[in-house]
Order: C-alpha cells, then sequence, then structure tokens
C-alpha cells in the first residue's frame, strides 16, 4: 500500500501521528515546510486570505518584466529557432560522419551549408518583421514615431471628412423636409 504524506505524518488532529522529536532536523519546520496548526509567513497570509493548513504553493505568479512580443514576429521567432536547431544538428552529425569516414558525411555537409543559408534567412526574417510590425504599428517609446504622426494624420483626415459629411447632410436635409413655400 502507497501511502500519501497525510497518512505518513499523520492528518490534523491525529493523536497517533509520529511526530520527529525536537531539534533532530527531520522536522517539516526545519525542511521550510509550514506545519498544521504553525503560522507561517507566506503571501496568502500577508493578502488575507485563510492558507489551506499544510499547503505549500508549486510556484509565486510574478509579473512579467517584458511585454509579449507580437504574434507574426513570435511566428517568425519559433520558425527560426527551429530552423537553426536543426541545422546545428545538421552540422554536428556532418562533422561525426566525417570524422567517421562515412559516405554520409558529404550530403550531410551540403545540408549544413544549405541549413546556413536558411537559417540567416529565418533569422533576417525575424529582425524584418519585428521592424515591420514597429512601423505599423508604432513604437510606444519613441515621441517621435513615423507611424504614430501617420495614424494622427489619419485621424484628422476622418474627423474633416466625418465633419464635412455631417454638415452636407444638414444643408440637404433642409429641402427635404415638405415646406410648403417652395413650388
Amino acid at each position: 500500500m502507497v501511502m500519501g504524506t497525510a497518512e505518513r505524518r499523520g492528518a490534523p488532529g491525529d493523536a497517533g501521528s509520529a511526530e520527529p522529536a525536537p531539534g533532530s532536523g527531520t522536522g517539516a519546520a526545519d525542511r521550510g515546510v509550514a506545519e498544521p496548526g504553525r503560522a507561517s509567513e507566506r503571501p496568502e497570509e500577508r493578502d488575507g486570505r485563510e492558507p489551506r493548513p499544510g499547503y505549500r504553493p508549486l510556484w509565486r505568479e510574478e509579473p512579467a518584466r517584458r511585454r509579449r512580443l507580437p504574434d507574426p514576429v513570435r511566428t517568425a521567432a519559433v520558425r527560426a529557432v527551429l530552423v537553426v536547431a536543426v541545422t546545428l544538428i545538421l552540422a554536428m552529425v556532418a562533422f561525426l560522419c566525417t570524422m567517421a569516414g562515412s559516405w554520409l558525411a558529404f550530403p550531410m555537409v551540403i545540408g549544413s551549408v544549405a541549413g546556413t543559408v536558411v537559417a540567416t534567412w529565418g533569422v533576417l526574417d525575424v529582425w524584418v518583421t519585428r521592424q515591420v510590425w514597429n512601423q505599423r504599428h508604432g513604437v510606444v517609446s519613441m515621441p517621435s514615431s513615423t507611424a504614430r504622426s501617420v495614424r494622427r494624420e489619419r485621424r484628422r483626415a476622418r474627423r474633416q471628412a466625418r465633419a464635412a459629411q455631417r454638415s452636407q447632410e444638414r444643408i440637404s436635409g433642409r429641402g427635404r423636409t415638405g415646406q410648403l413655400s417652395h413650388p
């Protein structure tokens, strides 16, 4: 029978639980694990939530240091990493085949050269995709961003077009209301 942690230590409140001798160095408190019934300084207690006895989270959530990459840039980066990894494997196999004197050495060297060209293209693709995305969507940290001024101009043109359309509707709307003064 396999016993879990609760069965080995005994459930909280069990009289028959096997507690290690104080100072023996094998207790849960010595390992940094909160024992049931004892107070500990965990983040849950400082937040005001009641922690469960014996519960210790596997990880602690921390805010991200940087923003997530845009989807097209992330896709290009994943593609580049895969191509570079395959190219490195090809190069290693080519080296080992060359050292062993295998007939497979020449095709692997050719594959490694082709892989290097494709890997270079992949890395350049990440850089170009990132530059294009920044150009189209603007760079938040740069006040003289080209994309920001383009968006500002588009907004201004849209506002003017809407204002002209509204004034045109007002002018044409006056003649349509069944006025009797015009024959």
